[in-house]
């Protein structure tokens, strides 16, 4: 399956985080038949591994979550269902957005919002609270349990130029290049043991992600996550990179300065687009908690350049997922066994 193909599939499945299930069967029987082993953990990280054959082999951890924002129901009152945001949902977008209810089987609803004939001086330029909004269900809405979720209805599309418009970019796209590398690892010689990992509720807490990196223990990680690219509306003071800089490669004190020279060098020898993002605190992505896992683990983040990020209509350049899938493929390749010793 092509790279873009995959994102397009990814993206079109549900998973808000701590309901990830239809995401995660379908990204684990993929991984299934490019690994040697896969399996489900008690949290519901989907974890890959393709074994090097080497004795005592370094082990190897990419990590993107799956996870997607989305809303759960609390209540219904007169008819409408009162919900409540998981994750980080913008609120200014959320009057008159569609959304799928994950009932079995699944119900479409609307969110409530007020026309503008009717609404009072100065109530247009506010944006109205998620406590103060409904979802309209139609007749059925009072039969939907509190504690149902939902998430925003939209079907990935392409736009022009190579570029994917959806939800659940953050992070589906990212797995779909992790997916990607495995298959370009396919009787490929290794020198460590290669474990992939989709985790789950980074987007409520990072939880799937830290108890995974625990569990697996590896000597090195790399988090692949999104990061904001550039729009005319963007704020000055925020770091943002046009669609097609490539992999955008985190440099920072979190981040450990062999692995990240390591990533650098590969994307500048093999001719792979890339770019330098200064990350000076928190990442803001799962190498935050998997860096302090254990004993520690030497941590690296790299990043796809994405746009309207957290909403239904996140917009990614397919080259730059590509090139991601490169330099990781490289990488992995000229790895021969411990940092900083790279061929």
């Amino acid at each position: 399956m092509e790279l873009k193909q995959r994102i397009l599939a990814l993206s079109a499945l549900n998973g808000p985080s701590g309901f990830e299930d239809e995401a995660a069967d379908e990204i684990q029987r993929q991984m299934s038949v490019l690994s040697d082993k896969t399996e489900r953990d008690v949290m519901g990280n989907i974890i890959a591994v393709r074994y090097s054959g080497k004795a005592n082999a370094p082990k190897l951890l990419l990590d993107a979550h799956m996870d997607e924002i989305g809303l759960v129901i609390t209540g219904s009152e007169e008819g409408f269902l009162k919900f409540s945001a998981i994750g980080g949902v913008d609120q200014r977008m959320l009057p008159g957005r569609e959304v799928l209810i994950l009932t079995d089987p699944p119900v479409f609803g609307v969110i409530t919002c007020t026309a503008p004939h009717v609404q009072s001086a100065g109530e247009a330029d506010k944006a109205i609270k998620a406590e103060d909004l409904f979802i309209d269900a139609g007749y059925i809405s009072e039969d939907i349990p509190v504690g149902t979720p939902a998430v925003f209805y939209t079907r990935p599309f392409e736009l022009s130029d190579g570029r994917i418009c959806g939800k659940s970019l953050d992070d589906r796209a990212c797995v779909a290049i992790l997916l990607d590398v495995l298959n370009n690892l396919k009787d490929k010689d290794l020198q460590a043991d290669i474990y992939v990992m989709a985790s789950v509720q980074e987007e409520v807490g990072m939880r799937g992600a830290a108890v995974g990196a625990f569990s697996i223990a590896p000597d090195y990680c790399i988090a692949v996550d999104v990061t904001h690219a550039s729009t005319p509306d963007a704020p000055s003071s925020k770091q943002t990179f046009a669609l097609g800089s490539g992999a955008c490669i985190g440099v920072g004190p979190n981040m450990n300065r062999n692995i990240t020279k390591a990533l650098i060098d590969t994307a500048e020898r093999r001719g792979i687009r890339h770019a330098l993002e200064i990350m000076h605190g928190n990442t803001g992505t799962n190498a935050w908690v998997m860096q302090v896992a254990g004993e520690g683990i030497s941590t690296a983040v790299v990043s796809l350049p994405l746009r309207y990020m957290h909403s239904p209509v996140e917009v990614l350049e397919c080259s730059d997922a590509e090139e991601i899938s490169k330099l990781l493929t490289e990488f992995i390749l000229s790895f021969n066994g411990r940092l900083p010793e790279w061929n």
